[in-house]
Order: structure tokens, then sequence, then C-alpha cells
């Protein structure tokens, strides 16, 4: 019998329990993504501000923000001389990060949207 080709995980984000579809190969990378963005929601809340949709923004764009510096180095770094490891790092890095951005905007509750995330 073969495996299952997509796995169920349960996180945690703004204090709702959420679940994801994802492969066995990325269920590590899911909960590692989606720790950073409870995380980040978590510390913009603990502040003045308590909007936990602004805060799921917030994070977004700076996940956005994180993605598209990571874009500028590898083109910069790109250039000959540039090692591939150094290339393939970035890549890495960069792919986590869009991971993490996909999974903040997932979880915004928008108007029309069919759920909140407020709990």
């Amino acid at each position: 019998m073969s495996e299952p080709k997509s796995i169920r995980v349960d996180v945690e984000l703004a204090g709702q329990k959420m679940a994801f579809m994802t492969s066995f190969e990325n269920e590590d990378k899911l909960k590692t993504a989606a720790r950073a963005v409870n995380d980040q929601i978590s510390q913009i809340t603990s502040g003045p501000n308590k909007s936990i949709e602004r805060a799921a923004l917030m994070t977004a764009v700076s996940f956005a923000a994180q993605i598209q510096d990571l874009k500028e180095k590898v083109q910069v770094t790109s250039e000959p001389g540039v090692s591939s490891a150094a290339l393939q790092e970035l890549s890495t890095k960069l792919d986590a990060i869009e991971k993490e951005v996909d999974i903040a905007l997932d979880c915004l509750s928008l108007p029309g949207s069919p759920r909140s995330i407020v709990p």
C-alpha cells in the first residue's frame, strides 16, 4: 500500500486551531512556517495593536519584504564568480519565506471571507 499523497497538519495561529493539508515531506516546513507566523502575530498583538487581522497583514507584508530582499540578493549574486552553494542557500531561504507568507495570507479574514480568524 502506498503512502498518502497529503496529510493533515494541525497548527495554532493567533489562538485558533487550524488544519492544513500538505505532503509528508513538507510537514516540518509547514509547522516551522506556522510557528514563525504565530510568533510574529503574537509579538505584534502584545503591543498596543490588538487586532489579529491587522497583525496578520503586517506579518504578511513583513515576510513579503524579506522575500523581496532575498530576490534582490539572488539577482546580485547571480553574477560570475558567485558559488552555486550561495545561490542555493538564498533560494532555499526565499522558498521558506514564501511559504510563510502564503500561510499568513491564507489565515487572513477579509471582508467577504467565509471564516473569521478572531477567536
